[in-house]
């Protein structure tokens, strides 16, 4: 099996369990506390395989954006950065970000209500509560296309 170079390791779609292109990344998975590192490592699987299914999404790059695992679709430019930590000041508890100054948490607001908000900023998760992996899958999605329908809209404007 050939060695990937940087570019390939760095853009890649679905990776095996543990296994992280950017030792920095590696190195914050690690330092998680036990119950939430499990919950985050399945939401990172969660993001890829959502790329993976979503037509137009690309190869994801998975990298570290303001100390935090953060899933870029720098090859398609569809999507927003989404980001995943866990809350420091809560423990047991998660969370997927989402770029403030879009309208991705009001849409998912609108049609997840039953979700935990913080802010306009991400949804909130908590290790002993079961995933609700249908509706994160659907934002997941939602944020990585955001790119791509804004130019959609802005296109059918012109």
């Amino acid at each position: 099996m050939k060695k990937p170079t940087e570019r390939t390791a760095r853009r890649v779609v679905a990776r095996p369990r543990g296994h992280f292109a950017e030792p920095a990344v590696d190195a914050i998975f690690s330092a998680y506390p036990t119950p939430v590192k499990a919950r985050l490592l399945a939401l990172r699987r969660l993001i890829f395989d959502t790329a993976k299914t979503t037509k137009g999404v690309g190869a994801l790059e998975e990298t570290l954006k303001w100390g935090q695992p953060s899933y870029l679709t720098t090859e398609s430019k569809s999507g927003s950065t989404i980001r995943i930590d866990h809350v420091k000041a809560e423990a047991g508890r998660y969370a997927v970000y989402f770029h403030c100054q879009t309208d991705l948490v009001e849409t998912f607001r609108e049609l997840y209500p039953e979700l935990r908000y913080g802010g306009n900023r991400s949804i909130l998760l908590d290790a002993g509560e079961e995933v609700p992996e249908k509706a994160l899958r659907h934002c997941i999605a939602l944020a990585l296309t955001y790119h791509a329908r804004k130019r959609k809209t802005a296109n059918r404007r012109a």
